[in-house]
Order: structure tokens, then sequence, then C-alpha cells
């Protein structure tokens, strides 16, 4: 999937992509075929940069309802002949899944197109999990026969049934038709047993029972990834084998040994704490070589000991930065005290300035601002939360503010209502100021009586309602 090309924040497109709140004000004041070209644009482009943690189904599927918008722009996208070629889950997995949410709210026009998909398009498994949560036992019923043509008769239609079976997000339709479709209700039972003959025939590739024979299956791992996976196992296999007489022997690969060799040693080293193991991991987070550099920074990260913090908090304070200096202040946003919110706040200046609202790391650091309620970083975290393009980044972004902002119940908070996120909706339930403002109680009722809200949300803004 290609990285998506996400619009200016300040423009109705950029607004809608983000998930933002005042994406839907903004769409609801706008020319309703503004509105519906942007919406539409959304759906059928997912801008999410991680479609498995970031929520946009509900947040859109909301404002079809408002717009009263037609589904034509949908069906055509689900039914291009792309869809033969392309299938990836990503191209129509948002597409699905906002359908469903229609379907939750009543539209047949997304209900009859859910079922046509499912019968004959290339992601039909999503298309099912959608309607299984809400379609009748009926219409299900008339599914099964168009889904369960996939599947060939033989040995291979068996096992990729099986596959299917095991894979279903929602087991309801499956275990509907396995009581009038025999091959279903064969399938059903194999299928866990499946799982268990595929563990079970794993072969085994365990290292020696000592602690040179652990480092050396360590460094004989393949690529990178296989590299890092290897040494975090060597790593819990020296903390049975490695005894005090192997420190030595530790020491010296932790310090110059043979990338594989190297992270484990360090790993095993930096969980036991040992004296010399910031000196080693701060060592290795500066390695010429990337991966050794890359397992050094991920060791400091998940560090929590006194003794790495008072080492980190020297890494921190370089003023140059770097890879060690943002880890080392990464460490601090999670466990340091008060004395450290001004590196902590640093960090993320030099974040914004030289990387702007996105990256991997960002998201410990502006925690740690709301965690140390660092006022300093106020104006940084506003910025993050008004341009990243991550949902849940500016939902942590909004939960520092909170904290931190004396300006959040009547500013950011109000906005946060329309959100697409649900933790973020929650907190500004919690959050916002309702005296004065006819809209944000509007808002408020809007969200209790809506079935498609989730639980937490309700259980907040109820509790706001209920106490005036």
């Amino acid at each position: 999937m290609f990285e998506p090309a996400i619009a200016p924040s300040a423009s109705l497109l950029g607004l809608l992509q983000r998930g933002r709140g005042d994406g839907t004000l903004h769409a609801l004041a706008a020319e309703r075929s503004d509105a519906l070209a942007a919406l539409e644009e959304c759906v059928t482009s997912d801008p999410r940069r991680d479609w498995q943690v970031e929520n946009r189904s509900l947040y859109y599927a909301r404002l079809y309802m408002e717009l009263e918008a037609p589904l034509q722009g949908l069906e055509d996208h689900l039914f291009h002949v792309e869809d033969l070629l392309d299938e990836e889950e990503s191209r129509t997995g948002l597409t699905l899944a906002v359908l469903g949410r229609l379907v939750g709210y009543g539209r047949r026009d997304a209900l009859l197109l859910l079922r046509r998909y499912t019968a004959t398009g290339s992601n039909w498994a999503w298309a099912l999990d959608e309607l299984a949560v809400r379609e009748d036992d009926a219409g299900l019923e008339a599914l099964a026969e168009p889904v369960l043509a996939r599947f060939a008769d033989g040995p291979e239609g068996d096992a990729a049934l099986r596959a299917a079976v095991r894979n279903a997000y929602e087991p309801r339709p499956w275990h509907l038709w396995a009581q009038s479709h025999p091959r279903v209700a064969a399938a059903t039972e194999q299928a866990p047993f499946d799982l268990w003959q595929r563990q079970l025939d794993r072969p085994s590739n365990a290292p020696a029972w000592s602690t040179a024979a652990v480092l050396a299956w360590a460094d004989a791992a393949g690529g990178p990834e296989a590299v890092e996976r290897r040494a975090v196992a060597a790593a819990r296999c020296l903390d049975a084998v490695a005894g005090p007489e192997d420190l030595p022997l530790l020491l010296a690969a932790a310090a110059e040994g043979p990338d594989g060799a190297r992270c484990a040693a360090l790993r095993h080293l930096a969980d036991h704490d040992h004296e010399q193991a910031p000196e080693l991991v701060g060592r290795a987070a500066e390695d010429l070589s990337r991966q050794v550099a890359d397992f050094g920074l991920a060791t400091l990260a998940r560090m929590r000991s006194l003794r790495f913090v008072a080492r980190a908090r020297g890494w921190a304070a370089d003023t140059g930065g770097g890879a060690l200096a943002d880890a080392a202040a990464g460490l601090l946003a999670c466990v340091g005290t008060a004395e450290d919110a001004p590196l902590v706040v640093a960090a993320l200046h030099r974040w914004v300035y030289q990387r702007g609202a996105e990256g991997d790391g960002l998201t410990v650091l502006v925690e740690g601002v709301g965690r140390l309620e660092a006022a300093a970083g106020v104006t940084a975290l506003r910025h993050i939360y008004a341009e990243t393009s991550c949902s849940q980044l500016r939902g942590s972004a909004a939960r520092s503010l909170a904290a931190t902002d004396p300006c959040f119940p009547t500013g950011a908070a109000v906005e946060c209502l329309w959100d697409c996120e649900e933790a973020t909706r929650e907190l500004a339930a919690r959050h916002v100021l309702t005296k004065g403002d006819g809209k944000v109680l509007d808002r408020l009722r809007r969200l209790a009586a809506d079935p498609g809200e989730e639980a937490e949300v309700h259980a907040a803004v109820r509790g706001r309602l209920s106490s005036g």
C-alpha cells in the first residue's frame, strides 16, 4: 500500500483525512457537493497511515448520514475492475467498514451493497464480517451458496475453507451454515486442529545448553529482522543458562561481539541491571552497525531502573540531539520526575522542528509532557494536535493538553467531541465546559442517543449530562 497523500490541515479534505472534529463541522457548513466529494475521497482512498489501529469508519458513516449522501461512489469503488487485480484488504476495507456502520444506522442501500460484494467481491471475508453482526439469519443463509462456491471440491478447497473459518473475525455465519452444510460443519470442527498440527510440526531449532552456544546461536540468524528476533530469544535463554562465571564472556560480547551475539548479551545485561549496562547500551546506540544501533536504542527504551534513568539524564541533555538523546528523553518521558520536564520538552521541540508532527517515537514524548504536566510544551502539543495525520497521536496530544493547557475545556475539547477516535471523544466528554455553550450540550445529547457510539463514550457523556 502506498503512503497516503494528506492534504493541508486547513483544508476540508485535510481535516476529514485526519479525522478531526473540525472536519465534520466544516463539511456540514460547506457546499454539499464539495463536502460529498471530500468525504468520498477519504472513504475510497484510505488516508490512515496504520489502518489497523486508527478509527475512521464511524466518523465517516456519521457524516454520510448527516449529509444524506448517496453510495454510488462507494459502489463504483467496490466493483471497479481493480477489485479483480488488487486483493489487498486495505483497498476496500475502509469502504466496507463504513457500509457496515451505515447498515447499523438503518441504511438499506448499504446492506444491499454489502450483500452483493460478499457474493462477488475479492475482499468478501471482510464484508461477511460486517454483515455477521448486523444481518439476520435469513440474509446470511442466502449468502451461503455464493460464498461456499468459492471453495472447490477436493483437499485444496477444503483446506482453504478451513482457513477461512479459522481466520473469520466474526464466526456467526459459519456456525449458522454448519447447521445445514456438512462441509462447513467439518471445516469448523477441523480448523482448530490445523493450527495445533502446524505448531507440533514446527521444526526445533534450539541452541545448546551453554552461554557460548546461545551467543553463537544468536549470531546465526539471517536478515536484520531475524537477528533482532533471535537476539531477544537468546537473551531469554541466557537467563536460564548464564552464571557468574560467564560474566566476562557476556561483557566482551556486549562490547565488541558479532551483531547477533552482541545484541543478545546487551539485552541480558540490561535486563539484569548490570552496572556496566548503561555504558554498553550507549555505545551500542551509536555504533556504525545499524542493526546494533537500533537494538541499543530499543533496549534503552525498555529500561526503567534508576541506574539507566540517571545515565539518560546526561544523554538527554545533549543540545545537539541525535538518536541517543531522543531515546533518553523518551525514557525520561516514561519514568522521569518533574526535574526532567525541561529535557522532555526540549526533545519534543527539537523533534517538531526537525521532523514535523509525525514519527513513531513522538507519541512517547507527547505523553511524557502530559504526565509531567509540563506547561512549557503546550505550544508544541497544540501544533501536533492540529497537524498530525495520525488520529492516535492526536488523541495523545489531546490528553496531554487536558493536563497542561487551561484553555483545553473551552478550546480543543469542544472539537474533540466530533473526533474520529473513541478515546478522544471520551476525553472531551469528561473535560469539556458545558455551561454557556448550547452546541456542546446538543452534541453531548446526540452522542448519548447515538446507537453506534461506543459504551465508554456513552458512560462519560451521560455522566456529564446527569451531573448538570
